[in-house]
């Protein structure tokens, strides 16, 4: 690890400075560059997040994909974990703490509101960064893809039954050019690109060339989106950090969950990593569009959102250095060691 990547941290927590205050200092200019947008998908963004998932993209050999089965269980784990238990577990959450410890000092009017955003940013399951946490986890990139363009298919067709199951909907207005667009510019489209680089390069040499530039590709995806909100972070924070609890708590409640899930039923861990990480993250582009569609731009669910992305990236860092430092007492573990002693006598 280079050291540039050693105090990643650091950065990001500059990042989120700088975003907040040029955003405060600059809004018009932040408002601009936030108005380049198609279906509620920021372009940008979009070219930026290209630059982050690339790199990890040309990894990927298909002709390796046949053997993503032998990941079975990481992929029962977290496909669990996004659809059985998080939209739930943070609808419990959301109630728990905006409904009831922390309604005195909330808005009463936007409770309801606050609730619904939640579970809204819990209903989608992550799809570009969570390439950025994998590598950085060391994990496989196959398993990786797969897993994210699984989730993808299922989100088309649960994401809204869930979200109008747990808002009690009978009906709900889900943004599907959104969606399609955010699947085709986050997955279809650069793993295409990167295949063509496989073709055309030395992959091992290109991916070294491209790492620092996917590093400052996501340092500067922070600045645009703590710009985007540094208003609203200085207008009300209180509302922020509270919002920001039963966020955290779920993203170390689902990431835990299912790296002791992968454990136990002895997966690998370059899967365990990205599995916990995919469990606990969120498509926040997809989750804002949604909010703004049902509540309006101004509402406690569009907030509750955009809460979603500024604890995003500090927070699921923190879940990549809990993985990365356990992962001797991972290892460690009965099913773990019996099969991995299975895989090398086959």
């Amino acid at each position: 690890m280079s050291t540039f990547e050693r105090y990643l941290t650091v950065w990001v927590a500059l990042c989120i400075v700088v975003g907040i205050g040029l955003g405060h200092l600059m809004p018009n200019v932040f408002q601009a560059i936030g108005a380049v947008e198609v279906a509620k998908v920021n372009l940008p963004v979009a070219v930026l997040i290209w630059l982050m998932i690339i790199p990890m993209l040309l990894k990927i050999d298909f002709a390796s994909l046949a053997q993503v089965g032998r990941y079975w269980r990481g992929i029962g784990v977290t496909l669990f974990i996004n659809w059985a238990v998080k939209p739930f577990s943070m609808a419990l959450l959301g109630w728990l703490f905006i409904g009831w410890l922390f309604r005195p000092y909330l808005p009463e009017a936007q409770i309801d509101s606050y609730i619904a955003g939640l579970i809204i940013l819990a209903a989608a399951p992550c799809t570009a960064m969570v390439f950025v946490w994998s590598n950085l986890t060391r994990g496989e990139p196959h398993f990786t893809l797969s897993q994210v363009a699984l989730n993808d298919a299922i989100m088309v067709v649960a994401f809204a039954p869930i979200v109008a199951l747990l808002l009690g909907l009978s009906a709900i207005t889900v943004p599907w050019d959104t969606l399609i667009l955010s699947v085709l510019l986050y997955i279809v489209l650069p793993v295409i690109a990167a295949q063509l680089l496989r073709r055309s390069t030395d992959v091992e040499r290109m991916a070294g060339r491209l790492q620092p530039v996917s590093l400052v590709a996501l340092l500067t995806t922070l600045v645009l989106l703590f710009g985007f909100q540094g208003e609203q972070i200085i207008a009300q924070p209180m509302v922020i950090a509270l919002l920001a609890v039963p966020i955290l708590i779920q993203v170390y409640f689902n990431s835990s969950l299912a790296y002791i899930l992968n454990r136990v039923s002895g997966e690998e861990h370059c899967v365990a990593g990205p599995s916990a990480l995919i469990g606990a993250s969120n498509f926040f582009e997809l989750a804002v569009a949604a909010a703004i569609s049902l509540f309006g731009f101004t509402s406690g669910a569009a907030l509750a959102t955009v809460v979603g992305v500024l604890v995003e990236v500090p927070v699921m860092l923190s879940v990549v250095w809990i993985v990365n430092r356990s992962k001797g007492w991972y290892e460690r573990g009965a099913a773990v060691r019996t099969n991995a002693a299975s895989i090398r006598k086959a």
